[in-house]
């Protein structure tokens, strides 16, 4: 029986009260949670008539979930599910003449393509390699396949048949052998959540009939990005005449502290790879026009720094010399797609939401905001260019499925959640702006608990989100869902301080080598903000954070003691550990300058938070994974440590099998049952 029993039965205690105080809805619940259909990754078909997306569903008892593939109409009849699993279907992409879609699946065993009849029916597994494969996509002729596999490079120059054999062997071997030892000798050697080893992410054709798939980036090079840092989700993609494949490759050399990523083209025959791009930035993502003649990619300026501007860049195919058509667009290109010869369509995050834009690839200006409305993201657009497809979220909806058409009208396809959502009470969040560091203006989400009265004082949670380079926008969430937090009976605030994406690059900017200092000060100004409100409880307040939000709470620790409590997940401790731990080293060495010893030393001392061990006072929970690669757990042990230490109320909750993120459904529940439990512990819920 779970020892947060007395916590539970107070949030459903609170709970009671809303609802009889709503009457015509109720708050969300953790169960509710688990309880919405998750759509993602919406791709539109050839003729512009159905949408495919995906829906994945939480099972609480198998501590795994269930993801199929679904279709909906554009003229907005009911949706269709079309393939059916009780495994992971996922990435549905429509073959060039629209009656068949690819998609993988782990159902099999092992994760390898599968084709499906869109009239339904069986689906015909098309791949079986021992590496397994993802991330399939068509040729336009559509007699090819093109597909991602992890493979050991040294087999890789061997035909397919004893390569395949040879990949199967060590796998085996492996999993048979009582011993486990792992064997790397460069960086990168994990990654996330995951050990990468010597393998190598190269890339597969296969006919779209069935058959052998060749190795087309063979040898000891990925031909994938090796960090989801620099990942468009389909980072290539066939030329026009399907004879070549354009993709993005990391560094050749130096990959865990260089962002060099580049774009490369290769006969789908094999042979030679060409270099296309010489930025010494980040470039990713490959697109080309409907007539073949142009490619558009995304592309960085700075070297080293994973949070540049992206910046939307399109040259002639081949030959080239690529331009920006967003040199002056102050914010970062995300998801495009190209609507027809001359114009683009691509989201970026902007003042806390993620419009949709528009920008003339053949007269280059200031890119029109198109669709507007919460965080729009995975873009698609049928033959003509006529409809867009794409999902949408906000802070009170999970993502729905939607499609914009000629005259510029957003019509929600899904609906998918439309009974629960029709229960619940989940308030309309308020958008301040505060003076932060210097006068620079900060802009903050306030969200009010069901029931909320003015009249009385109401606790604070106050979260600071992750990156640093990240932003809390008017988004969803199943890991950290404000609505949630608010559903406690707590008023929840969302600060965008320095380092916050969707402000201005140097809004992003300012965040670097200083996470101590202008960040820290904004959030000390919007918690003035907050005090200084009328229905504030100053006695009752509490801060937390996730991977750069914990290390936040670990610098509250030693910085400020107006908080009753800090929850703290993932964050980093102690700079010079964090250093030599964790996989991307290009991340540490742009925030500070570059490693930790020589003159970079100074960087990595002053805004450490272990450094100030001695002043922390305030009662922490903290959560730190085994397989978190990114802020390693010995972050969290050294932390839990030095207050324990020194005698100061605290907790550690370690999840073995989780890594920077917890994603498992039952290790979610828990999670959320052990953080209220603490907060409602520390920090009393409800009015007053």
């Amino acid at each position: 029986m779970r020892v947060f029993l007395f916590c539970a039965l107070s949030l459903v205690g609170w709970n009671l009260l809303m609802t009889t105080a709503a009457q015509a809805a109720r708050p969300l619940t953790i169960a509710d949670l688990f309880k919405f259909e998750r759509l993602s990754d919406p791709q539109l078909s050839p003729d512009g008539k159905l949408v495919a997306y995906v829906v994945s569903q939480p099972n609480l008892e198998k501590n795994s979930s269930v993801s199929t593939i679904w279709l909906a109409p554009t003229n907005g009849g009911a949706a269709r599910q079309l393939t059916t699993t009780t495994k992971h279907d996922r990435h549905p992409r429509w073959s060039p003449d629209g009656k068949q879609i690819l998609f993988e699946s782990d159902r099999g065993g092992s994760q390898q393509l599968w084709v499906i009849d869109i009239a339904g029916g069986e689906a015909r597994q098309l791949t079986a390699i021992a590496s397994e494969a993802g991330t399939g996509i068509w040729s336009p002729d559509g007699k090819s396949i093109a597909f991602v596999s992890a493979v050991y490079p040294e087999y890789s120059d061997k035909p397919y048949a004893e390569s395949n054999a040879t990949n199967q062997k060590r796998k085996e071997e492996t999993e048979k052998s009582p011993v486990k030892a792992r064997v790397f000798t460069k960086l990168f050697y994990r990654h996330w959540d995951s050990w990468v080893e010597d393998k190598r992410q190269h890339l597969f054709v296969i006919p779209a009939a069935g058959g052998e798939p060749r190795d087309v980036t063979p040898g000891d090079r990925d031909g994938y990005p090796t960090s989801s840092t620099f990942s468009t989700g389909d980072d290539f993609c066939f030329t026009p005449d399907s004879q070549s494949i354009v993709f993005t490759a990391p560094p050749e050399k130096d990959e865990a502290w260089s962002t060099d990523y580049n774009l490369y083209v290769v006969p789908v025959t094999g042979g030679p790879a060409k270099r296309l791009t010489e930025n010494p930035a980040a470039d990713n993502g490959p697109k080309f026009s409907p007539d073949g003649k142009r490619l558009a990619y995304r592309a960085q300026s700075r070297t080293g720094f994973e949070a540049d501007r992206w910046q939307l860049m399109v040259l002639d195919f081949p030959g080239g010399k690529p331009k920006s058509v967003t040199p002056s667009f102050d914010r970062s290109v995300e998801s495009f797609v190209w609507r027809d010869n001359d114009t683009i369509d691509f989201t970026a995050e902007q003042n806390a939401s993620s419009p949709i834009f528009r920008v003339s690839v053949k007269a280059p200006a200031a890119p029109q905001e198109i669709a507007a409305g919460g965080t729009n993201g995975s873009l698609s657009t049928d033959t003509q260019g006529k409809l867009l497809a794409f999902a949408r979220a906000s802070l009170d909806r999970p993502a729905d499925v939607f499609v914009l058409d000629a005259q510029g009208q957003a019509r929600n396809l899904t609906h998918a959640n439309a009974q629960l959502l029709a229960e619940l009470d989940l308030p309309r969040p308020e958008s301040v702006t505060v003076p932060g560091d210097g006068g620079t203006p900060m802009q903050m989400w306030i969200l009010k608990p069901p029931g909320f009265d003015p009249k009385k004082k109401w606790p604070l949670a106050y979260l600071v989100h992750g990156g640093p380079q990240g932003a809390w926008d008017d988004n969803w969430s199943y890991r950290w869902n404000a609505q949630l937090w608010a559903a406690q009976g707590y008023v929840v605030a969302l600060p965008n301080p320095r380092g916050s994406t969707g402000f201005g690059q140097k809004y992003v900017d300012e965040i670097s080598g200083d996470w101590g200092g202008k960040c820290f000060n904004d959030l000390m100004a919007g918690m003035d903000y907050l005090e200084k409100l009328p229905y504030i409880d100053r006695e009752r307040m509490a801060s937390a954070g996730a991977s750069f939000g914990g290390y936040m709470m670990n610098w509250f620790a030693g910085h400020t003691d107006r908080f009753q409590t800090l929850i703290t997940h993932c964050g980093v401790y102690n700079f010079d550990s964090m250093y030599t731990t964790t996989e991307e080293l290009w991340f540490d060495e742009w925030e500070h300058g570059g490693p930790p010893w020589g003159k970079h030393r100074d960087s990595y001392e002053k805004h450490s938070p272990h450094r100030f061990a001695e002043k922390f006072k305030t009662p922490m929970l903290i959560i730190h994974n085994d397989l978190d690669f990114r802020v390693p757990v010995s972050e969290g042990l050294q932390l839990f440590t030095a207050l324990q230490r020194q005698g100061i109320e605290s907790k550690m909750i370690n999840f073995p099998d989780e890594g920077h993120w917890v994603l498992k459904p039952a290790n979610s529940e828990y999670w959320h049952m052990e953080v209220f439990g603490w907060l409602t512990k520390m920090v009393p819920p409800g009015p007053k």
